[in-house]
């Protein structure tokens, strides 16, 4: 795709490619509802240019399913009522999983540590935190 060089990679996912998962909450970087993995690490992808990712792995809350399988973390999400509102949830889901891949779930303290990046208005805290122990646990 051709895009100006300013472009974010939330906007030209959003825009351009049609991929709403990822939200434009605070547009600043302090929020987390914009998270995407690129490469497989954690972005916030407000803060990114789309240009740094040209030849990258870009993945959204979109490829997490496998066809109609969602990802054991939505699921997880859906049994554990981790979501109220659900703005935050693309960027929270996508911070939880890279979370576990990344071995930060250990007990609930780090959990929330490496989850502090991503806010939600809602307080659904203690249930995405249920949600992301379940996984981890695998149940």
């Amino acid at each position: 795709m051709e895009i100006e060089p300013r472009v974010s990679l939330l906007d030209a996912l959003r825009e351009h490619l049609h991929l709403t998962g990822a939200k434009k909450g605070c547009d600043q970087g302090t929020c987390g509802a914009c998270t995407v993995w690129v490469d497989g690490n954690r972005v916030l992808s407000c803060l990114t240019l789309a240009m740094t990712c040209e030849g990258r792995e870009v993945t959204t809350v979109e490829g997490l399913a496998e066809g109609d399988e969602l990802h054991a973390m939505q699921q997880a999400f859906i049994a554990e009522d981790a979501f109220q509102c659900g703005y935050c949830t693309p960027g929270q889901i996508m911070s939880a999983v890279a979370l576990l891949k990344e071995g930060h779930a250990g007990d609930d303290a780090e959990i929330k540590e490496w989850m502090s990046g991503n806010i939600c208005r809602c307080a659904a805290y203690p249930h995405i935190r249920a949600a992301i122990r379940a996984v981890r646990d695998g149940a």
